[in-house]
């Protein structure tokens, strides 16, 4: 059974940054594409970053240019550093594999103030 602990969310002023991290448990990490995924209230949970085993990544175009994925294979752990936030971007976060295969976490809340 794979785990997933997110952690790294708060509140934030518009402009401000969050870096939030994954931690899976489970040696699968490492020959997994890794995404981020968001749930704003009253909406669907919806795809926001990747990063293949390989590094490459590909993003949502609402957050290119503002949010950068990323892995550490030896601590089972992907991150995903968010600048420059909009209230727009207040939502749930959560990590799972892309496309997600496994349970869900309980995410971590990032809220964006006006």
């Amino acid at each position: 059974q794979v785990q997933l602990v997110e952690s790294g969310g708060g509140l934030v002023q518009r402009g401000g940054s969050l870096r939030l991290s994954c931690v899976v448990s489970g040696s699968i990490f490492k020959i997994n594409a890794m995404g981020w995924y968001r749930q704003a209230p009253g909406k669907q949970r919806e795809f926001v970053a990747a990063v293949t085993a390989g590094d490459s990544t590909n993003y949502d175009d609402s957050v290119k240019g503002r949010f950068t994925i990323s892995r550490d294979n030896a601590k089972n752990t992907v991150y995903l550093q968010m600048n420059s936030l909009k209230p727009e971007d207040t939502a749930v976060y959560y990590c799972n594999a892309a496309p997600w295969l496994w349970q869900w976490g309980q995410g971590t809340q990032v809220t964006v103030a006006s």
